[in-house]
């Protein structure tokens, strides 16, 4: 086994260690002054306030290229999800319609035509 004193990787993970240790404290010390968190609280705002912003701007911008906002869409959405629910329940009340009347439904039970085109004979003539 190496020597502890000798060995890169130890000193390595001593040193980060440290670097760590001292980021930390250092830390610690910036985040608790009254001075850090007036400033977060301007870097918020400023924030804030520049997404609120962006987002008036790229309204305008959507209404200018006639395309539909966020708002639009998810209004389209709602109202179409409610469409959705009114036919499903309309298909619902005429299959219970048809089963109570005796109806089939389907188009497996429709008459088909009769069959008169016949496959070809074995000289390949029609038959």
């Amino acid at each position: 086994m190496t020597d502890k004193i000798n060995d890169p990787v130890a000193m390595w993970q001593k040193m980060v260690g440290e670097m760590e240790k001292g980021f930390n404290s250092f830390a610690n010390q910036a985040m608790s002054s009254p001075e850090f968190s007036q400033a977060m609280n301007r870097a918020g705002g400023a924030a804030a306030g520049a997404q609120k912003q962006l987002g008036e701007l790229m309204e305008k911008y959507l209404v200018t290229m006639n395309l539909p906002s966020r708002e639009q869409v998810t209004g389209l959405a709602e109202r179409l999800q409610s469409i959705e629910a009114q036919i499903g329940e309309m298909k619902s009340m005429l299959s219970q319609m048809a089963a109570s009347s005796g109806i089939t439904q389907g188009f497996d039970s429709a008459p088909r035509p009769p069959r008169t085109k016949r496959p070809p004979s074995e000289n390949g003539e029609p038959t």
